[in-house]
């Protein structure tokens, strides 16, 4: 029985290590119609960037998981934030109705933050022409090495934690 949990244990740790060992995708591309912000705070970084946009939360998000998941065939969770968490994820000031983080667990994230204004006063204007949101999209990959590091920790500390188990029970 002790072959067949190794044997088992060994093919998963396997699968991790593969899963983890490709290096981060790139930067998900934006729909065709999305105008890309110039403003300073949508530039000041190459893992953010601002867009306006007509396109509605749905079609923006099922945009993202599609571009994001590309080459992927696992499962992707998808993580709902209240808007005021807009500020700690994606930049202090940020004005938000709606903030989605599309994970690759234990790799990497990218974080989709929307801005519909509800009253004309803070409707998003761009070069003179009015759009009906404005999208912030944030980046945060990983480094392949590091994931590698933390898997291979984790398969040697589960090693050693089921030797101890074994011990111990043999003890009792």
């Amino acid at each position: 029985m002790s072959k067949i949990i190794n044997a088992i244990l060994l093919v998963l740790f396997i699968l991790l290590f593969i899963y983890v060992s490709p290096p981060s995708p790139e930067f998900p591309k934006p729909p065709s119609d999305f105008v890309q912000s110039g403003e300073p705070a949508d530039v000041e970084t190459p893992l953010r960037r601002g867009y306006y946009t007509n396109l509605t939360r749905g079609e923006v998000i099922a945009h993202y998981e599609k571009e994001f998941n590309q080459g992927f065939n696992v499962y992707t969770p998808r993580l709902n934030y209240p808007p005021e968490d807009a500020p700690l994820l994606i930049r202090d000031q940020t004005k938000s109705t709606f903030l989605e983080e599309i994970v690759h667990p234990l790799r990497e994230s990218i974080y989709i933050n929307g801005f519909e204004p509800k009253t004309e006063e803070y409707a998003q204007y761009y070069k003179g022409i009015r759009y009906n949101q404005k999208i912030i999209v944030r980046y945060v990959p990983s480094s392949m090495w590091i994931r590698i590091f933390a898997v291979t920790g984790s398969i040697v500390s589960a090693y050693f934690l089921i030797k101890e188990y074994k011990y111990a029970k043999k003890g009792n």
